[in-house]
């Protein structure tokens, strides 16, 4: 293993995954909300300088390859959780981050079995696109309950009487971020199937032999 730029931004990025959570152990709300946000985000950034960096820089590894989708994952995954919990256990939150959940774990394990076929798996340009509607729907939902807990936590002002039923910047964000999560949810279990049906040929191999 090399500890070129490239790769030490992958392993920050895993150790941010679960510093996520830690955030809410240590810090009151909403500081929590606004430090678990923070701390995604800028993980979330390194995940696209750490292989723009590695292809510019002619610094691709086997390492890199192997970490960055682990990375990407625990980052959802510890997140998601985090939100579910927070959210009251929205419903409308669970089930699209039930098909995430599944269908990462699906994907792992499908590649896991396919063992040394598993590369010809290659990630899609659609698969890089559902991480990025996940990153950003997952920032919005951490902005949505941070800002939810502000308003829950102080008397209204003058004026917002006014404003009409759920168009406060909480229900604005927590709306936004569960529309996105949906949208997220539906590229991630159309890249789940995709790449189920790629892998059929070789696990129809494995059972032949």
């Amino acid at each position: 293993m090399q500890w070129n730029l490239p790769n030490i931004l992958t392993v920050l990025r895993l150790l941010a995954a679960p510093g996520v959570a830690v955030m809410f152990l240590y810090f009151h709300r909403p500081w929590a909300d606004w430090l678990a946000l923070t701390l995604f985000i800028g993980a979330a950034v390194t995940d696209w300088f750490d292989g723009y960096l590695a292809r510019a820089w002619g610094q691709e590894s086997k390492f890199g390859a192997m970490l960055d989708p682990i990375a990407d994952k625990a980052m959802v995954v510890i997140a998601l959780v985090v939100l579910t919990g927070y959210s009251g256990m929205n419903p409308w939150l669970i089930l699209p981050a039930t098909v995430i959940l599944f269908r990462e774990v699906f994907v792992s394990g499908l590649r896991e079995f396919m063992g040394a076929d598993a590369g010809k798996l290659k990630v899609t340009k659609l698969a890089k696109w559902k991480t990025t509607a996940q990153m950003v729907a997952i920032a919005t939902l951490f902005l949505g309950t941070g800002l939810d807990y502000l308003a829950k936590g102080r008397a209204p002002r003058a004026g917002e009487g006014d404003l009409p039923t759920g168009l406060g910047l909480a229900d604005l964000a927590n709306h936004l971020g569960i529309a996105l999560i949906w949208i997220a949810a539906i590229l991630t279990a159309i890249t789940g199937w995709d790449y189920f049906s790629k892998s059929l040929p070789f696990l129809r191999e494995n059972k032949d032999g």
